[in-house]
């Protein structure tokens, strides 16, 4: 952590004891956000404050009182440091009280080292930690505000209330979490990602310093204040779906904070059917089960109450902020009054977590909405371990073991083969007598992460009933795609702790010689296009994948970044195989595409920052037109859109297919991706209709692999494919299949489906020859949110795809009667936008009247029945997601306060 330049602490501030009954007295030594910003924060405030007027406050407020100390916890996209403080009473923010107290609340979390004898002493003499986060959406301003305007009050305040919430709490305030998009006013951080869907997989560095940060200071009460439509405010109890695996005591301090908000809101009180602005509203919308939101990963990864807070954005600036000021100052409230019971729980967590991981039992699901019941209970089966084996795809099981220590999992690598007497296989099936090889990974239950562990590493979440404002899987294993098992057999392999991550040169090679390597992972792609970037000559065996470099260029730094990324260099002979090139990469931002998000974005950070390549923007006038800007690209990428052609003429289009049969390859994702190529007739494949009832909301599901294609090669016979209601592609008959889901008794998915069978038989990646070239078509996508590793791999695999020019073509250039059909075929509504439609599922009895309600907020509303089921389809063409859309939520409301139960929820 860095400290800022202004923030030196003041050396004798005067301490003054005892507190205050004027709530208003204040020291005058520390300067009021009046004097610094020139305006007062909340109440009579008329703009938000910038983010350089953020580290001016934080450095002028640490520098004037020695309450406070402030540093910078990572920086942004765009170079921006994210500023922290630390606030409590004198005595403890001294660097050696701070490093006493915090790591006697991380001795907490571990309940094989202390004592309840200890604990107790901790619960009883240490203070609470309280983290106030803001502004992790750019564009929702008021937490950050509020924000400051709690550290004014804790730096200046003489009042009984702020000595004691200074006394039992060390509050963090991480003012704004994304400066770049505070600029911009935009949601997003520069990349296009979202920071609040980020948490478990940190791609982006705002979050990965962010958890780093958080595993300094371990939270007991989390806070990340938010921005909604509308003129009202939320804050928890939280809506439905909580994930099994948050702890009981969690969810009850939240319910616990949610009552001392409504006590120290002021303003309008509870909303209802009379007062409807500047009202708070609980339980609606805003859930905790995905694992990548800023209140699910503190809670079940750090057992704090981890909460969101929502103001509505339309009302004014000083109502906005002075609102987040109120339960921001209610909560510190609530926790220092009951900061003993808060530490004394919170061992409690730690201490269950083992118990129950070393029984291997899971948390059972449960509800918090007095109107709601489990649908779905957790499975009656026992998981005491999890092996990560490392048969292939070594490098992103490295990769997956280090996600897993930067959360404090304990992981151990096998040092004797083991036997396991019954086992699940990810994918829905089981063995019995499986050994476990020797370099595996082992991660048993049996320690205090137990709770995280079974959340990011189940292969299903299992959620209590059908409401998602999100996905509905996102195990890692599936996700990256590795060989994983899991067993409740109590099994204790010979196996050594994990201290740092295996990789680099396994051996010396001969000077004439190679180093090789397996290309079957996004982490060894990752060090490919590293190695090329560098120069450095590659070549890759076509049969088997491995690429080979010669012996003499592997140098100090590509030995250190090839360990960093889990690769393993072993030494070879003269390196022979296909010649590896580095692509010219155009990435497409033509009709349709959104450049501030999406998969866009996605390109951009993982093709540009990660993989390093430089990406050429390519306009629809530039194919159209046949610009140097298009021809003089070896790649093409199209992200996913809203538009079917991406603006391309019928001479765009020839000129795309000339483009291609050159030897030039085509990559389209997802919708406007695939619907390109084929309005340009470069596909046989046309677009299926999905079942009325037909939901898949991000589900991992089994596919078969041509391991034949460039695009699947050192992928395993059959792999997993993540799937967010996208386009339902029919095979191809001008191509080959890449990745087709099963159309017999392997079918398999998880998450939460309807109608997933309608998959079977269809594809997910097509590899479509024209002349020496080809069009690599995904109907999902691949670089979602950057944490689909065997996606990112298959990507990698089309952009390295073996260069043909010279070689007879695998299929003449021209339009023939198939790719002519389906580019004639017509063209399916795009209702999702890049994400999903809402989709509402109610008995068909409860049709009219839910019509009737949904037509006060839309009239684009598609409608169906089937069976006993009415379900409404609501277009998202901006792609919005439950928490920023427009209505939504109204809507979800106004349903339930008719009495109208709802069967199902996606947003």
């Amino acid at each position: 952590m860095v400290p800022l330049l202004s923030g030196t602490p003041a050396a004798s501030a005067p301490r003054h004891s005892p507190c205050s009954t004027d709530p208003t007295a204040r020291l005058s030594t520390v300067p009021t956000p009046e004097a610094v910003l020139g305006f007062p924060l909340g109440l009579g405030q008329q703009r938000v404050v910038t983010n350089d007027e953020v580290r001016t406050y934080l450095g002028a407020v640490d520098g004037a009182s020695d309450r406070v100390t402030t540093g910078v916890m990572t920086s942004s996209v765009l170079g921006q440091p994210l500023p922290y403080a630390v606030v409590s009473n004198e005595r403890n923010v001294r660097p050696s009280a701070l490093r006493r107290i915090v790591d006697d609340v991380r001795d907490l979390r571990d309940p094989r080292r202390t004592s309840p004898r200890r604990a107790a002493g901790t619960a009883k003499d240490s203070p609470a930690i309280v983290w106030v986060t803001a502004n992790v959406h750019g564009g929702e301003k008021s937490g950050t505000d509020a924000a400051l305007k709690t550290l004014y009050e804790l730096a200046a305040g003489l009042s009984c209330a702020v000595a004691d919430r200074n006394d039992n709490l060390v509050t963090i305030i991480v003012p704004t979490q994304n400066p770049d998009g505070r600029d911009a006013t935009r949601r997003q951080n520069e990349y296009g990602f979202d920071l609040n869907r980020d948490w478990f997989a940190r791609t982006q560095q705002e979050t990965d310093g962010k958890l780093e940060l958080l595993r300094r200071y371990p939270p007991q009460v989390f806070i990340d204040a938010h921005e909604m439509g509308g003129r009202q405010y939320f804050f928890p109890p939280n809506a439905d779906p909580i994930h099994h695996e948050i702890a009981g005591e969690a969810v009850d301090w939240i319910n616990r904070i949610g009552e001392a908000n409504k006590s120290g809101f002021g303003y309008n009180g509870a909303c209802d059917e009379v007062v409807t602005t500047e009202c708070y509203f609980n339980y609606d919308t805003y859930d905790m089960f995905f694992m990548g939101y800023g209140d699910t990963v503190p809670t079940a990864g750090f057992g704090a109450a981890g909460m969101t807070y929502e103001k509505g954005s339309a009302s004014a600036v000083a109502d906005r902020v002075q609102q987040q000021f109120h339960t921001q100052w209610s909560t510190l409230g609530w926790a220092a009054a009951n900061k003993r019971e808060l530490l004394s729980d919170y061992f409690d967590i730690w201490t269950d977590a083992l118990t129950e991981g070393r029984a291997g039992r899971l948390e059972p699901n449960e509800v918090v909405q007095p109107t709601n019941e489990v649908q779905f209970p957790v499975p009656d089966i026992t998981i005491r371990s999890y092996f990560l084996l490392p048969d292939r795809q070594l490098a992103d099981v490295r990769q997956l073991v280090e996600r897993l220590r930067r959360m404090d999992v304990e992981v151990y690598e096998v040092q004797r083969p083991t036997r396991v007497p019954t086992a699940r296989i990810f994918g829905g099936r089981t063995a019995r007598d499986v050994t476990v090889p020797k370099g595996a990974y082992w991660i048993p239950m049996d320690q205090p992460q137990k709770h995280w562990i079974q959340a990011i590493m189940g292969e299903d979440p299992y959620t209590p009933f059908p409401y998602f404002y999100d996905v509905s899987s996102w195990s890692n294993p599936l996700l990256m795609g590795v060989s994983t098992i899991y067993t409740g057999d109590t099994v204790r392999p010979k196996a050594k702790l994990v201290r740092e991550i295996s990789g680099g040169r396994t051996s010396a090679a001969r000077p004439w010689g190679s180093y090789r390597y397996p290309l079957d992972s996004a982490a060894a792609a990752e060090f490919t296009f590293a190695l090329l970037g560098r120069g450095v000559p590659l070549v890759r065996d076509l049969a088997t994948g491995a690429v080979a470099l010669p012996a003499t260029r592997l140098s100090r730094e590509v030995d250190e970044l090839a360990e960093s990324l889990g690769v393993s260099l072993t030494p070879g002979g003269a390196p022979t195989g296909t010649r590896v090139e580095l692509p010219d990469v155009g990435l497409f931002q033509g009709t349709g595409i959104s450049t501030t998000s999406g998969s866009h974005g996605e390109a951009r950070y993982v093709l540009g920052k990660r993989w390093g390549l430089d990406l050429t923007p390519v306009t629809t006038a530039d194919i159209n037109d046949n610009t140097a800007a298009f021809t003089g690209r070896t790649v093409l990428l199209v992200p996913d859109g809203s538009s079917p052609t991406g603006g391309l003429t019928a001479t765009g289009q020839a000129n795309l297919r000339d483009w291609i049969a050159q030897g030039h390859t085509y990559v389209g994702l997802r919708n406007e991706g695939t619907r390109v190529a084929r309005a340009a007739g470069l596909t046989s494949t046309t677009e299926k209709a999905k079942p009325d009832d037909y939901l898949v909301i991000g589900s991992h599901l089994r596919v078969d692999v041509d391991q034949d294609s460039p695009v699947a090669l050192g992928r395993p016979a059959e792999d997993f494919e993540f799937n967010n209601s996208d386009p339902i592609l029919t095979p191809t008959s001008t191509g080959t299949n890449v990745l087709s889901y099963p159309s017999g008794a392997t079918f398999w998915a998880n998450g939460y489906t309807v109608g997933a069978d309608t998959l079977k038989g269809t594809v997910a990646v097509v590899d479509e020859p024209t002349g020496a070239g080809r069009a690599v078509l995904f109907a999902y996508n691949p670089l979602f949110r950057a944490y689909n590793e065997n996606g990112l791999h298959l990507v990698a695999n089309a952009l390295l795809y073996p260069a043909t020019q010279g070689a007879a073509p695998r299929r003449a250039a021209g339009v023939d009667a198939a790719r002519a059909s389906a580019a004639a075929a017509p063209v399916t509504p795009d209702l999702s936008g890049g994400w999903r439609p809402i989709s509402i599922e109610v008995a068909a009895t409860d049709l009219p009247r839910t019509q009737a309600i949904v037509g006060r907020f839309t009239t684009d509303a598609r409608t169906s029945v089937t069976g006993g089921s009415a379900h409404l389809v609501i277009p998202n063409p901006e792609g919005r997601q439950a928490d920023e859309h427009p209505f939504l939520r109204d809507l979800v409301r106004a349903l339930r306060a008719a009495s109208i139960p709802l069967r199902s929820l996606v947003g």
